[in-house]
């Protein structure tokens, strides 16, 4: 006879070589963080595993990480809006933390102290990330996109009260399960990746953790799919998704149609010798790149500089999609309204109020980045309405 579980949360999977303790968690739970030591002292396992990457386990470890951003590497590299959205999640998690009292993941940091502690061998099993972001990013259209940014932007201002005993529902599987089948339904590509996937993904890498026994760690919502992968014997390999899709062959042209539309056109202006027609259509598009993406990085809150450099940039970077407006006007931004250091050790806790993304100086660099970058593409297509006159 099977003897009964430590935890409640906790469910047994029988391997041909192992036998593994799944535990469900609440990522901003006390009792999450409590019955994870309990596990790890009553299963006494071999190997722990934990739904965290690398990164993401540095950054539980170091929590003033912040202090070091250098923001004008992210802006110069491109990963202005990347940054801005793991602040989003980040800035959503610490609202329900603070209702609780707990820091989001310490029940994960807690399974990797507690399995240290222990002389057990720790395993980080989820994918980084940045490779599911991209992941989810890519795979979803154009609509699904903008549904998925304004569900983003939407928790990131929305005031969440929660308690243990919310918590207590959240970790039980049948009300994960309804929520994840709505996400389902509303974004099916980004719970396929979000969820589906990282389902396989962790399955596969807590199938090949050595040792008899083996307890993983994770959020709730991920355990009845890794217990199905596991009992249907899924392939170990994760190779396939660990890949970042390639960008499609319409988003790979569209950034060097639009330039060539709009010097094509220039050009047959010239060419019908309406010099005249031609300066009426440079300024068209000058004044809406340059207006509306200065309109951008003021609604942002940038600098006059700032906002200056968005006016003078956008008509220029639109015709070349190798540098956007936004990384102009976040460096300057950068410059000229210098974060402080106290800026960065606030950051997350500035990001729980919306008052907070344009009082702090980290967050309004990245909201300049933002909004002039739409404030200019939006300023592209505007342009096109009166080009067409060359025509």
């Amino acid at each position: 006879m099977t003897p009964p579980l430590p935890e409640p949360d906790l469910t047994r999977v029988d391997l041909p070589d192992k036998t593994v303790y799944l535990l469900g968690t609440a990522h901003v739970s006390r009792e999450s963080v409590d019955a994870v030591r309990r596990a790890v002292a009553a299963l006494a396992p071999d190997r722990v595993c934990v739904e965290l990457d690398p990164q993401r386990l540095d950054a539980l470890r170091n929590p003033d990480r912040w202090r070091q951003l250098d923001l004008a590497r992210v802006l110069r590299e491109g990963k202005g809006t990347f940054l801005l959205a793991n602040l989003a999640m980040a800035a959503f998690q610490r609202r329900l933390g603070l209702h609780t009292g707990v820091r989001p993941g310490a029940e994960l940091l807690a399974a990797v102290e507690a399995a240290e502690a222990a002389g057990a061998a720790v395993d980080l099993v989820d994918r980084p990330i940045r490779t599911t972001l991209l992941r989810v990013w890519r795979r979803t259209g154009l609509w699904k996109k903008l549904s998925l940014a304004a569900t983003l932007v939407a928790g990131a201002f929305e005031d969440v009260a929660v308690d243990e005993d919310d918590l207590a529902r959240l970790r039980q599987t049948d009300t994960l399960t309804a929520v994840l089948e709505e996400v389902g339904e509303a974004l099916p590509a980004a719970k396929a990746v979000l969820i589906d996937e990282r389902d396989r993904y962790m399955a596969a890498r807590v199938r090949r953790a050595q040792g008899d026994t083996v307890l993983a760690v994770v959020g709730a919502g991920h355990v009845p799919g890794m217990v199905r992968e596991m009992e249907l014997g899924a392939p170990a390999d994760t190779a396939e998704l660990d890949r970042i899709p390639d960008k499609t062959l319409l988003s790979r042209l569209v950034p060097w149609t639009i330039p060539a539309v709009v010097l094509a056109l220039f050009a047959a202006g010239f060419v019908a010798g309406d010099t005249r027609q031609v300066g009426q259509a440079a300024w068209a598009w000058v004044l809406a790149n340059g207006t509306l993406a200065a309109a951008g990085a003021a609604l942002a809150l940038g600098h006059p500089l700032a906002i200056a450099s968005a006016f003078v940039a956008a008509p220029i970077t639109s015709l070349n999609p190798t540098v956007g407006a936004g990384m102009v006007t976040g460096l300057v931004q950068a410059w000229a309204g210098k974060p402080r250091v106290q800026d960065l050790e606030n950051l997350l806790d500035d990001l729980s109020g919306w008052r907070g993304w344009w009082t702090n100086r980290v967050s309004r660099v990245l909201l300049v980045f933002v909004f002039s970058n739409l404030g200019s593409s939006l300023g592209t297509f505007v342009a096109f309405g009166w080009l067409k006159d060359l025509v």
